[in-house]
């Protein structure tokens, strides 16, 4: 772990405190390093439900029940199936407030067009039923976003990941109000 990463994880960790909120994390191209890394911080268990690391299509499909039918014509690294995703582990985790879901290609074997591609998605529980960008009717507020890494190696891909990440989650769900 680098030590903007362990910054980032304890910005989160205080965060988390600080909110009340209770993640839980649908990881894909970071392979578990969320989970591991927010994990380094001491008593952050009262926050920190699980992780769904949900690495192949299959994985995906049949622990989060994504649709097939949204992989085949999106793949499993794009803004729809996150959010799925994000969805997906929130209502698998009953005591979870707030969930964060990563896809990505990350080498080396990508296809050149979505080389170094990630998506991110946030997901809120709110208090009454709403309907979300993407048209699902529920009680989830998603947010979305999507990056392009320059990092070359796989393992700082990984990190980079991670860390935009928790960036990203601090900023839309668990930001001072």
């Amino acid at each position: 772990m680098t030590p903007e990463l362990t910054r980032d994880c304890q910005t989160v960790a205080d965060r988390l405190r600080a909110t009340g909120h209770r993640l839980v994390l649908a990881e894909s191209c970071t392979s578990g390093l969320l989970a591991a890394s927010i994990a380094t911080v001491p008593g952050v268990s009262q926050h920190f439900c699980g992780s769904a690391v949900t690495y192949r299509e299959q994985t995906k499909v049949q622990w989060l029940d994504i649709d097939p039918d949204l992989l085949s014509r999106h793949s499993a690294v794009s803004a729809p199936v996150t959010a799925q995703m994000a969805r997906a582990v929130m209502r698998r985790t009953d005591e979870a407030t707030v969930s964060l879901a990563v896809t990505g290609h990350l080498g080396p074997d990508a296809p050149v067009e979505l080389d170094g591609r990630v998506y991110l998605a946030v997901c809120v529980r709110s208090d009454g039923p709403g309907v979300s960008r993407d048209g699902q009717d529920d009680s989830y507020v998603v947010h979305e976003h999507a990056l392009v890494l320059h990092e070359r190696s796989r393992v700082q891909r990984q990190i980079e990941s991670a860390r935009e990440a928790w960036q990203f989650l601090v900023r839309v769900a668990l930001a001072d109000t």
